[in-house]
């Protein structure tokens, strides 16, 4: 229980990282873009950074990962660059992510949560989750940045979102 605490705690400091980074970048309400994005300035956390375009289709919104770190190799067991959520997820686990992508793009806002590793075949493990919305024109949501640190969740419930 404390190594999983301790995972915790260190995703929460890397999440505040990331966050205090993105919001370092707000001017006068708008959005940072993709090219105010500077790598070095969260180097550490590249391995599990993914960048998210937002692709509108008809009628529908979707998600395609034009990057994801070479940390999330270990988690999806695969590489997932150049996937949209269909091609990540089972039907389930897409609709939650599409749900939660749509909620950032709308808002204009930061989203934070936990996601469940369970449609992976791994239960005990979760996804603790950031995605912070990027917008070239600094007010229409074109592209996410993300975060995503595994941890040791005894949980089979998917989807539970933090405030």
């Amino acid at each position: 229980m404390a190594a999983q605490l301790g995972a915790s705690a260190t995703a929460a400091r890397a999440h505040e990282e990331l966050f205090a980074y993105w919001a370092s970048l707000r001017q006068a309400g708008r959005l940072p873009g993709r090219a105010d994005i500077n790598p070095e300035g969260f180097k550490r956390l590249l391995p599990t950074v993914s960048l998210i375009d937002v692709v509108s289709g008809a009628g529908r919104r979707d998600y395609r990962l034009r990057l994801a770190g070479t940390g999330l190799y270990t988690v999806y067991g695969r590489e997932i660059t150049g996937q949209s959520l269909g091609d990540v997820y089972g039907p389930r686990a897409a609709d939650y992510w599409r749900d939660e992508l749509d909620r950032i793009v709308e808002d204009r806002r930061p989203g934070v949560g936990c996601h469940s590793l369970s449609w992976r075949g791994a239960g005990h493990l979760s996804l603790l989750w950031l995605r912070l919305p990027l917008a070239s024109n600094g007010s229409d949501v074109d592209m996410i940045l993300g975060y995503d640190a595994v941890v040791g969740v005894q949980s089979d419930q998917s989807g539970i979102r933090a405030a």
